[in-house]
């Protein structure tokens, strides 16, 4: 059985985090394609190392983790604020 708790919040705090990040392309790093498969897969990585909480047996990853990885990604790529300059 899925436990929905872990994925909604997690996705939520990664969102509410990822909409916070300052895009200035003088000053920022350059996010291309690459890099996001990059973070993508160091985070699954992670969250397979990490594992669920004991008294979860849905899947062998975090799945709250996943998920706030994606929120993080989806709110930079939505909602990132830009410079005020």
């Amino acid at each position: 059985m899925l436990v929905l708790g872990p994925i909604i919040f997690g996705f939520l705090l990664g969102l509410i985090l990822g909409s916070q990040v300052k895009t200035n392309p003088k000053n920022d790093i350059k996010f291309t394609i690459g890099s996001f498969v990059v973070i993508v897969i160091a985070g699954v990585v992670a969250a397979w190392q990490l594992g669920q909480f004991p008294f979860y047996n849905d899947v062998p990853i975090s799945t709250a983790f996943v998920f706030a990885l994606v929120g993080i990604l989806v709110g930079k790529l939505l909602f990132a604020r830009g410079s005020a300059n």
